[in-house]
């Protein structure tokens, strides 16, 4: 009997080192490796609606039918020519006229000088186009100013052709254009366009696309400025988002709606503001090889249409509701997200506030997403994804508050977090950042709500954590104190039992020798 309780003794004493180890010296997951990563990061993100994917990284591929373009660059227009059923090339005032044209490739009102005016006419546009010509240079729209101004005052614009979209401002062209009815129904058709530096101003415009690749508010090669005040913009089709910029693009107290694809889609070194604006997206269905849905999709073709460089994405003061997918998705480029006082829900439990992650443009392994995120007086739910060659920069202020997971599976190639003292962060699992600035010293305004972050791989299990400061220092308090504390009261309670056990066996021996 005094042998198997000596042996059993010593078997609770290595138990207890063992447990002091592991508590003492125990390491948060190992951030996963390239190699054991899927090359896109976990679940590859989708395609543009309609583009057809560079397969090596190397060779960009051939302009598709149906992304809303592959702009940017240079227009290259010299070859090309258009014709118009009418032409205005001096200052011309018209009221109550209608204007139409049934060929492809030729306008139903072409201005290519002058400053001019039309008001509730009636412009209606018939006849197929293909090729880069309608896409890039208004070929086939309904209206085109190429030089001049043109100022249109209510009436309508209706379209039904491929590549026949409704106004359209190309190069030197300006338009003005107030109170009017946009409608086309055939793919890549957008409502109003801007291409090769083209300025387009949209004052209470309402405006429905059917087709494919058919943003309402467009842009394509060469971009340009694109200025829309209130309105309703309303797109149906695949592949074609409410909004389609290569172009600076600014929305003010309208209401934009997508009921099939994305809402915003950003191409290349340029920008969408959305103030005041009200934003729905149902991206419902998937077209070619898109593989995930998104409201805001962010990236770079790499087809060399698109000026390589920063983008941005601005909302103040919007509305924006996300029915299907991830809130933000952004890839192979880099882009600041500046979201300031708006309602942001995602109707989709499964998906994510951002995902920032490589995927088919670019050279592989260098193609993911650089994001800074700025947060003024926002509030923000929802999980945080990125990859091993993708960065985020997430900088919460002005009483902005986050709440959700980030970066769960420890594969961000870094994830840097700055708090002010107005603002909080709530966790809903376990989550890993690279470094964390807090203007707020103990950390009080992080609640880890049960669960545990790492900050460049230190372990943080307390709310009250003194953690990185802006020097990405870490003092370890809550956490040092938790690894002492456990070990000491295990040993406790194991001294306890093994003190009770010599007391059965003292009254063991006692009751033998009676």
């Amino acid at each position: 009997m005094k042998k198997f309780i000596k042996t059993f003794i010593a078997i609770l004493i290595i138990l207890i080192l063992t447990l002091n180890y592991t508590v003492v010296f125990a390491e948060p997951p190992e951030k996963p490796s390239e190699d054991t990563q899927s090359q896109n990061g976990g679940t590859p993100p989708d395609l543009p609606d309609g583009e057809m994917p560079s397969q090596n990284g190397g060779t960009p591929p051939d302009k598709p039918e149906g992304d809303g373009g592959t702009p940017g660059g240079n227009s290259g227009s010299s070859n090309v020519s258009h014709k118009g059923a009418t032409e205005i090339s001096d200052d011309t005032s018209k009221d109550g006229v209608s204007y139409s044209s049934t060929t492809g490739s030729e306008n139903a009102l072409l201005v290519t000088g002058g400053t001019s005016s039309i008001s509730n006419s009636k412009v209606t546009k018939t006849g197929d186009s293909d090729g880069d010509n309608s896409d890039f240079y208004g070929t086939n729209a309904a209206v085109l100013v190429k030089e001049g101004t043109l100022n249109i005052s209510g009436g309508t614009v209706t379209t039904n052709g491929s590549h026949a979209n409704g106004v359209f401002a190309y190069s030197n062209g300006i338009i003005n254009i107030s109170d009017t009815t946009i409608k086309t129904t055939s793919n890549n058709s957008g409502a109003v366009m801007v291409t090769g530096g083209g300025t387009l101003t949209a004052n209470n415009v309402t405006a429905e696309t059917e087709g494919n690749s058919s943003a309402p508010i467009r842009s394509d090669r060469g971009g340009g400025t694109l200025t829309v005040n209130g309105g309703t913009y309303t797109s149906h089709g695949n592949g074609s988002p409410a909004v389609y910029s290569t172009a600076d693009i600014t929305v003010n107290n309208s209401n934009l709606k997508s009921t099939a694809s994305e809402g915003v889609v950003v191409e290349g070194k340029n920008s969408v503001t959305l103030n005041n604006t009200t934003l729905e997206a149902t991206n419902t269905k998937l077209n070619g090889n898109s593989e995930t849905y998104k409201a805001i999709f962010i990236y770079q073709s790499m087809s060399g249409d698109a000026d390589v460089g920063t983008s941005s994405f601005k909302a103040n003061n919007s509305k924006i509701v996300n029915n299907k997918g991830d809130v933000f998705f952004i890839t192979n480029t880099s882009t600041v997200i500046e979201l300031n006082n708006n309602e942001i829900t995602n109707n989709d439990s499964e998906g994510a506030f951002i995902r920032v992650s490589s995927a088919k443009w670019g050279t592989s392994g260098k193609n993911g997403g650089e994001v800074t995120l700025n947060a003024t007086s926002q509030k923000i739910e929802g999980n945080i994804l990125v990859d091993n060659v993708s960065t985020l920069d997430l900088s919460l202020k002005n009483g902005s508050s986050y709440t959700g997971t980030i970066n769960n599976e420890n594969s961000a190639k870094t994830l840097n977090v700055t708090l002010d003292s107005s603002s909080t962060l709530t966790l809903t699992g376990d989550s890993y950042i690279t470094s964390l600035t807090n203007e707020v010293s103990d950390n009080s305004n992080i609640n880890l709500n049960g669960h545990t972050l790492y900050v460049n791989g230190t372990s943080i299990t307390s709310t009250n954590y003194n953690g990185a400061t802006s020097q990405n220092n870490s003092t370890e308090k809550s956490s040092s104190e938790q690894n002492v504390i456990l070990p000491i009261a295990i040993t406790f309670a194991v001294m306890i039992i093994v003190l009770i056990i010599k007391r059965i066996i003292k009254k063991k021996t006692e009751w033998e020798l009676w």
